[in-house]
């Protein structure tokens, strides 16, 4: 069976993963941690020894609150704050973590041909959706210039990263919560956990099953959060969905949302929600903005190419568009 055949999965909200009955001498623990990556925290594992569960749980919780510290850029004192404060003036030494996820998310802007941009903080940062402040177009046209992720420069032999020029900013928003993910799931396989969920927010990552059935995926309707439209299942996969009704507000028939197009430093609205599948969080997460910025068709393309990458994509319109390797649900799900 394919990756994209045990991987169904359809559109439209942050995932709601619905319990399963376990087999009698199975121990679920699960835990649910709000405000750390200013999202919901989720893991949930099996366990034979309820002690060793809990501990690989804090394990997981730890480390998602270390890459919070380090790539926050609401904590002044996060190395990407730091980053922030200083590359444009020279370059700045910083961690291998860092280095190693900057490296990853630039490959993505190359792969997404700039839909996915880092330096969008540029102009990102003078937002704020829950104080419904956006910036004027003056202020977007002067900071725009900024805005290319080919200002931010490494250089691997002296571990270093530099900015081009004065006014960029970076912000890892788009690709460190599914990395966090990626680093829990680490985590619990070298303690020898093999069934289990992680999720962050809209990023989430399954391994195993449960005991012979899916974990089953819940996907609410993008409008009314309390209906759910599809129930599916998924094994040893990552999910991640991005929409545009995540952080936004109205303004004279106008959706100012959280995902900025690089390209305007508006609110990109080319789709309204995009759910990816892929062996990795980190993975489904970079490529989770593409769509909205260059549309569903020319993002649907760029995952096709890709071979390990399931899309499902809701236009403005209502109308669901899907990779090859996915089977839209069927109506009686």
């Amino acid at each position: 069976m394919s990756t994209a055949a045990r991987s169904l999965a359809a559109a439209l909200a942050p995932i709601a993963v619905l319990a399963l009955a376990a087999p009698a001498q199975a121990e679920w623990l699960s835990r649910t941690v709000d405000g750390t990556m200013g999202t919901r925290i989720v893991v949930e594992l099996w366990s034979r020894d309820h002690a060793a569960g809990e501990r690989a749980i804090d394990a997981v919780m730890a480390e998602m609150r270390h890459v919070d510290a380090s790539m926050s850029t609401y904590k002044p004192d996060s190395e990407i704050s730091r980053v922030n404060a200083r590359a444009a003036r020279g370059p700045v030494k910083i961690s291998r973590e860092l280095f190693g996820l900057l490296e990853t998310a630039l490959d993505y802007s190359r792969l997404t041909d700039g839909a996915f941009d880092i330096t969008y903080a540029s102009v990102g940062f003078m937002y704020d959706f829950r104080a419904r402040h956006r910036p004027t177009e003056q202020q977007i046209e002067s900071a725009l210039p900024a805005v290319n992720y080919r200002h931010v420069l490494l250089d691997r032999a002296a571990r270093t990263v530099r900015f081009s020029q004065a006014g960029v900013r970076i912000d890892l928003g788009g690709i460190a919560k599914g990395y966090a993910v990626d680093r829990g799931i680490a985590i619990l396989q070298r303690l020898g956990i093999r069934h289990a969920l992680v999720s962050a927010g809209g990023d989430s990552r399954i391994i195993g099953d449960r005991f012979g059935k899916p974990w089953i995926v819940g996907i609410r309707h993008p409008d009314r959060k309390d209906e759910v439209i599809a129930r599916l299942p998924l094994v040893d996969t990552a999910i991640s969905t991005s929409g545009d009704y995540e952080r936004y507000y109205d303004e004279n028939g106008v959706r100012y949302h959280h995902i900025i197009d690089p390209r305007t430093g508006h609110s990109a609205s080319a789709v309204r929600s995009a759910t990816i599948l892929a062996p990795t969080a980190t993975r489904t997460d970079g490529l989770s903005k593409t769509a909205f910025v260059l549309g569903a068709e020319a993002a649907l393309a760029i995952y096709e190419r890709l071979g390990d990458v399931d899309a499902i994509l809701v236009k403005p319109d209502g109308k669901v568009l899907y990779t090859k390797g996915l089977e839209p649900p069927s109506a009686n799900h």
